[in-house]
């Protein structure tokens, strides 16, 4: 390494994962003053991040090595065992590590599996993922939900204030990600509703941003009538930068959450179902807001074609 561990400040930050979420929240990190070292295994997300300020290591074995709290912003809880697996690998004493904060959208149980064993190298693991998206990382006011106990909780409050506007300890390590899947499972069930609704209307011949105005004035009002209609499906923009593969793959766990704890979610189930059939029509880079677009061909119409934008 080019640099003494001596020199590495004791509120440094590791980052693994710099994409889509971990970048603004690197540049959120170094905007407070402090130094942010990541990890990414994208030759030009690495390039990108250096180019920010941030320190790129070469491995998470040696970030492990070079600062105390590493957060993690990554797909799934199978890469996130794998990482967690270098971040413990060798010696522990010439290990720094000894707090990871693993803000993916990860599946409860495995997180507090994941706790446990990290528990037994001297490291401790809680769960803090989020909810905003990408505009949320980059405005800092991302909602935040973590997963620990209360003595962690304070002790990251002030580093998480820096990436979000609310921090709400929500209960024991996984409750986190337990909370942003459930999250995402009413996020995908009101989108889906509300995509429908807006068919239905054009059909009929209402323009979708009348529905809107009006829905969003009425009970039947979401995220997704206030937010990503008119942000990202009426404009044809499409670029919420958050997939439709990510978001099936959260709401299967929350489906599976249920299923494990012997609850029956006839909803859960069926919107888990259809997302998992639409999106299949989609490609795999897809934003989630484009699953409109099979739901608008078994229509035969276009919503976005019916409306006319508000002056």
């Amino acid at each position: 390494m080019s640099w003494a561990l001596n020199n590495v400040p004791n509120d440094a930050v590791g980052i693994i994962g710099l994409g889509h979420m971990g970048a603004p929240m690197a540049a959120r990190l170094l905007a407070s003053g402090r130094q942010v070292y990541g990890v990414d295994t994208n030759a030009s997300v690495r390039e990108s991040a250096a180019a920010s300020g941030v320190t790129v290591v070469a491995s998470a074995t040696d970030l492990a090595k070079t600062v105390e709290t590493i957060i993690l912003m990554l797909p799934n809880s199978d890469i996130v065992d794998s990482i967690a697996g270098y971040l413990t690998a060798g010696d522990r004493a010439s290990r720094r590590c000894r707090f990871v904060i693993d803000m993916s959208s990860s599946e409860p149980r495995r997180t507090q599996q994941l706790s446990e064993r990290l528990s037994k190298d001297g490291v401790e693991l809680i769960d803090a993922p989020v909810s905003g998206g990408v505009p949320g990382a980059i405005a800092g006011n991302l909602t935040i939900m973590v997963g620990g106990t209360e003595e962690q909780y304070e002790r990251i409050v002030p580093l998480l204030s820096v990436l979000g506007s609310r921090i709400v300890h929500v209960g024991a390590v996984g409750a986190g990600h337990a909370t942003k899947a459930l999250n995402n499972l009413l996020s995908a069930t009101h989108l889906l509703a509300t995509n429908e609704a807006a068919i239905v209307a054009s059909r009929f011949g209402i323009d979708p941003h009348v529905l809107l105005s009006v829905v969003n004035t009425s009970s039947g009002r979401s995220g997704s009538s206030e937010v990503k209609l008119p942000r990202y499906v009426l404009t044809g923009d499409f670029n919420s930068g958050f997939s439709a593969t990510l978001l099936e793959k959260d709401v299967k766990i929350a489906a599976a959450l249920a299923a494990d704890l012997g609850i029956e979610t006839v909803i859960g189930d069926a919107v888990a179902r259809r997302w998992s059939e639409l999106n299949a029509e989609l490609p795999a880079s897809a934003d989630h807001t484009e699953i409109i677009k099979p739901l608008e061909r078994r229509a035969g119409l276009e919503v976005r074609s019916r409306s006319s934008r508000p002056s």
